[in-house]
């Protein structure tokens, strides 16, 4: 284990604890394989998933496991129109889970997530009886202020760059506070604690994941 593995391995363990002190599960995995071990452990068969767009997911190899798995997927990306696309989205309320992650997560236990759709944020705040996420350590900061600022000038300008859109971050690098009809930072949403008990199952990843 290198001094970067170290720290990590200490930092996330003092997050799980903080995150378990808002009332949610979590856990440390040390490899992708790990993570993707824990979420199947967790998940039972037969049960119905949905996700939105997440890279963490998809990166950690959960989502292959999920779709070669004995699971009721909603799978969006097999829509061929944009309203088969939206009923897939609106599954989100009554599914059994819904995988996804956070753009960023204070060392507190307060995560940022910022939605164009709103597909993402509506259903972590409201809806799946379990969100599962995959969270890789590159997204951890220090203060919920923080996670604010890393989710508005580094992962959505990158997102937006995956998006091809004409927004103003895409084509300067950081959040302008635009009201372009493109935007991509619509909703922002402040996670602090889970009135349910343990109805957010968080994976912190040893790795460096989604944007």
């Amino acid at each position: 284990m290198d001094a970067r593995q170290k720290r990590n391995e200490v930092l996330g363990k003092r997050v799980v604890k903080a995150l378990e002190s808002r009332n949610m599960e979590a856990y440390y995995a040390a490899t992708k394989e790990e993570a993707v071990k824990i979420a199947l452990e967790l998940i039972p068969e037969g049960s119905s998933i949905n996700m939105g767009g997440s890279m963490s997911v998809r990166e950690v190899g959960l989502l292959d496991a999920i779709k070669s798995g004995n699971y009721n997927f909603y799978d969006r990306d097999k829509a061929s129109t944009q309203e088969e696309k939206r009923e897939i989205a609106r599954k989100a309320f009554t599914c059994d889970w819904f995988l996804g992650s956070v753009n960023a997560m204070s060392e507190d236990g307060v995560f940022v997530n910022i939605d164009g759709n709103a597909n993402r944020v509506a259903a972590y705040a409201f809806g799946p009886e379990n969100v599962l996420l995959i969270v890789g350590m590159n997204k951890v900061v220090k203060t919920e202020e923080d996670a604010l600022h890393r989710a508005r000038n580094e992962a959505a300008p990158i997102n937006t760059q995956r998006f091809g859109t004409a927004t103003p971050c895409v084509k300067n690098g950081s959040c302008f506070d635009c009201k372009s009809p493109e935007c991509i930072c619509c909703q922002i949403l402040i996670t602090r604690f889970s009135r349910i008990p343990r109805r957010f199952k968080i994976i912190l990843v040893d790795e460096n994941l989604g944007f």
